[in-house]
């Protein structure tokens, strides 16, 4: 794996994978590296799913739900987060909008039959509710741009606002910020910012003043509010029985 961590080895990714003491559904990428505004000093998000044989769900000693492992890789901060399929799948049907981003990914770095099936089931569990979770997780952001002074914190409150809007708009999921600089509500400075960005990890930000950054956010919050009211995205998902039946036949053939 390089140090330039804009460009990934997913050969070597592969192969730290086969070290999981489960199955893997899948694995992909997230973080900046999906968001379309990777850093040359970028940490490897990974993010997937393991399936717990079905003796350790039915006994009094029952396997991770969750199994979370940082190493380094030539200098490189690698981190893998795992849940086992009952719990990715509960998420599925709330809403939550970052684990529809890592079913998602287009950056695959292991992928199964399941997780095909998976792919297929997202667009089910996509709802109009999944507008509070771009919004909440936009205003955590801009908290920490405000005390920080970071791009990284003012990218995201960015790429999550527009992902909020395209989605209420479209139902489609898309966390690439590259891909909704097409909106007409993108300000025209981002492209510059994600430059800057891709210089350092944690690079000082310099730009639009404050006034303008925080009437662009606001901007961008109304416009999600107004998508949100108008979406003819439905109340609930519809992807239950079809995700039961998924898990049901992953437990027991692994």
């Amino acid at each position: 794996m390089t140090r330039d961590m804009r460009q990934l080895d997913y050969a070597e990714l592969r192969s730290i994978m086969g070290e999981q003491p489960y199955k893997l559904l899948f694995a992909t990428v997230s973080g900046a590296h999906l968001y379309g505004f990777p850093s040359k000093d970028s940490d490897v998000d990974l993010r997937g799913v393991h399936v717990l044989p079905a003796a350790e769900v039915v006994g009094l000693r029952t396997g991770p739900e969750t199994l979370d492992r940082t190493w380094f890789e030539n200098e490189a901060e690698v981190d893998l987060v795992t849940h086992d399929l009952l719990k990715f799948a509960r998420l599925m049907l709330r809403r939550n909008g970052y684990v529809l981003e890592q079913v998602l990914s287009p950056l695959v770095v292991v992928s199964t039959p399941e997780h095909e099936e998976l792919i297929q089931l997202a667009k089910d569990c996509v709802t109009k509710w999944h507008a509070h979770h771009y919004r909440g997780f936009a205003n955590t952001q801009w908290r920490f741009f405000e005390q920080k002074r970071e791009l990284k914190p003012l990218l995201y409150t960015f790429r999550v606002l527009l992902t909020g809007i395209n989605l209420m708009r479209t139902g489609v999921v898309q966390a690439d910020l590259r891909e909704l600089l097409e909106l007409p509500e993108a300000p025209a400075y981002l492209p510059e910012l994600m430059a800057a960005k891709a210089e350092a990890e944690r690079g000082a930000f310099e730009g639009p003043s404050g006034e303008r950054l925080a009437e662009d956010v606001a901007r961008l919050q109304a416009a999600l509010d107004d998508a949100e009211a108008v979406t003819d995205l439905p109340d609930r998902p519809t992807a239950e029985p079809a995700l039961h039946d998924l898990l049901l036949r992953a437990r027991l053939s692994h």
